[in-house]
């Protein structure tokens, strides 16, 4: 009885953990899609000709759909579907909701921002990596040349990318600053006031203590991962 209980739950185990599998290896697939997508909008935007002022009428149900999508992340660490910092998580991807659709997709005056097509094309071209690595990852076939991209090209997209954002959240607080959008105020039945200018105020002055601390971390990820020829011959 005991052999058939265990031999049962080993199992139903081994079946939870396939379809685990198949669910992560499907959802990094889309996204690999997705975000390819969007980079394909945004050079073809430009390649066609047309300027900044209708770029975001042509990326936002993508960019909305495939930056949303991102939540489920939160939810898999939480599940322990995947072996990561919850908190970190959590605010890598809020940031970036709130960017597209708190500031983006609220305001006029953010979309005709410089920062638009920058963080597009940094936020397209490193998903569509870190996609292609995590769904290559889960069934161990990962190339090399894809985990040299992973831990290469953020030297530049990083950086482009957190320039595009601030930018964005900067265009951002004229519109908000007049209009007070989702913003309380005094009096109120609530007795509460919360003004969401202050808010992004807020979350751009996060950026100059967090971003070197990501930008160091993937430089330490990239020393340890991605080995010198030489050191490598040595070792």
């Amino acid at each position: 009885m005991a052999g058939k209980s265990a031999s049962a739950e080993q199992s139903k185990h081994s079946e939870s953990f396939t379809g685990v599998k198949a669910y992560l290896l499907l959802y990094n697939s889309v996204q690999v899609v997705g975000w390819a997508y969007v980079l394909f909008l945004t050079v073809n935007h430009f390649i066609s000709g047309k300027n900044l002022n209708t770029l975001w009428d042509v990326v936002k149900t993508t960019l909305l759909l495939f930056q949303n999508a991102a939540l489920l992340e939160v939810l898999n660490v939480a599940l322990g579907f995947v072996r990561s910092n919850l908190g970190l998580t959590f605010v890598q991807v809020m940031s970036r909701v709130v960017v597209v659709c708190g500031v983006l997709w609220a305001t006029p005056t953010a979309p005709l921002s410089y920062g638009l097509p920058l963080l597009l094309i940094a936020w397209s071209i490193t998903e569509v990596i870190r996609y292609s690595f995590y769904a290559l990852n889960l069934i161990g076939t990962v190339p090399y040349f894809l985990i040299w991209c992973r831990y290469t090209f953020f030297y530049a997209l990083y950086p482009i990318g957190v320039s595009g954002e601030l930018l964005c959240l900067f265009a951002a607080q004229s519109f908000i600053s007049q209009s007070k959008q989702w913003t309380i105020e005094f009096p109120n039945c609530l007795n509460f006031t919360f003004s969401y200018h202050y808010f992004l105020l807020g979350i751009m002055a996060t950026y100059p203590f967090l971003f070197p601390k990501l930008y160091l971390y993937m430089i330490d990820q990239r020393k340890k991962i991605i080995v010198n020829p030489k050191e490598k011959k040595h070792s």
